[in-house]
């Protein structure tokens, strides 16, 4: 048995796998990422508390020695299982690592996989079915989001998807409906671009706020940035319906029949609330990066296609 392994043992370490399950249990909570294993990090005291772990478990120095150097290096224990552990899941495909992270957002950070978020959601008892809806960062969707927002902002930009096939679902085509989702949501702050709305669930899994689409998928509409907008279930469903569109300089313009609506509808109790939070000129809550802003093509769409500007409509 080696030295480390003989640590392990004596001081009654959990197993390897059960650290295993841990980390991508934690990965899943805290949104897909967790930074290395570094002393004073809330992520490792996390995980020890799960297990239960003493001071003198958690507190246990590995001493290795240097042969070029002749030189001894000290290492906690627990942070060195810790990382054997997400070794090895990286090695199953199952996290990326640090060094490849990086590269894609610019942390160094353990990421899940697409194989390590179902895993995860195995552990946890979690449908498969609720993925899209998750807000959970994995490496794949990454790199779809990755892709979304650093293409250049064309000017002649065509919202439609002429080669999208409805009945046909793909792994590839689900990743870009996720990266579309996560892309929109988290570039708006997970806010309604409206009404500011911005909660999650007491759980902390999932957003109220959803990605719409500007032209809507039924019409094949893109899932790219300049075709989405950050909107609360409320808009979301009024922009889908035509009660409100944007104008080009991004104000809303609301459709005239909201004045002769009738008295008992738009109302929760005694509170006007329909009339209250749609109303013309209202500016939308945008993005940091203007590269994302949605573009005058798919506005002007909706506006000729979606909005009822009419009364007698």
């Amino acid at each position: 048995m080696s030295y480390e392994g003989k640590m392990l043992k004596d001081l009654g370490m959990p197993p390897r796998k059960d650290v295993e399950k841990a980390l991508l249990v934690t990965l899943f909570k805290h949104n897909g990422t967790i930074k290395e294993f570094g002393s004073g990090q809330q992520i490792v005291d996390e995980i020890a508390n799960e297990f239960g772990l003493k001071d003198k478990q958690r507190t246990a120095f590995l001493q290795t020695t240097y042969r070029k150097e002749n030189r001894a290096k000290k290492s906690l224990l627990w942070h060195r299982l810790l990382f054997r552990a997400a070794d090895s899941l990286a090695k199953e495909n199952l996290v990326s690592r640090p060094s490849s992270t990086i590269r894609l957002t610019n942390k160094k950070e353990w990421m899940l996989t697409e194989n390590g978020f179902d895993e995860a959601l195995r552990l946890l008892r979690i449908p498969n079915t609720q993925k899209q809806f998750l807000p959970t960062r994995c490496f794949e969707v990454q790199k779809v989001i990755k892709k979304l927002t650093d293409t250049p902002r064309p000017e002649r930009y065509n919202p439609f998807d002429n080669l999208k096939k409805t009945a046909t679902v793909t792994r590839k085509s689900m990743l870009r409906e996720r990266g579309f989702r996560q892309a929109i949501i988290e570039a708006y702050d997970f806010t309604c671009a409206l009404c500011g709305m911005k909660i999650k669930s007491p759980d902390s899994l999932y957003w109220e706020v959803e990605a719409a689409h500007i032209v809507p998928h039924r019409y094949h509409g893109k899932d790219d940035v300049w075709n989405g907008l950050s909107l609360c279930r409320f808009h979301h469903w009024a922009f889908d319906v035509g009660w409100f569109t944007l104008r080009s300089d991004l104000t809303i313009e609301v459709a005239p029949k909201i004045d002769s609506l009738p008295v008992s509808e738009g109302r929760m109790g005694s509170h006007e609330v329909f009339r209250s939070i749609l109303k013309n000129d209202l500016k939308m809550i945008l993005p940091k990066q203007p590269n994302i802003y949605p573009h005058i093509n798919a506005i002007l769409w909706h506006r000729k296609n979606i909005f009822h500007s009419s009364e007698t409509l």
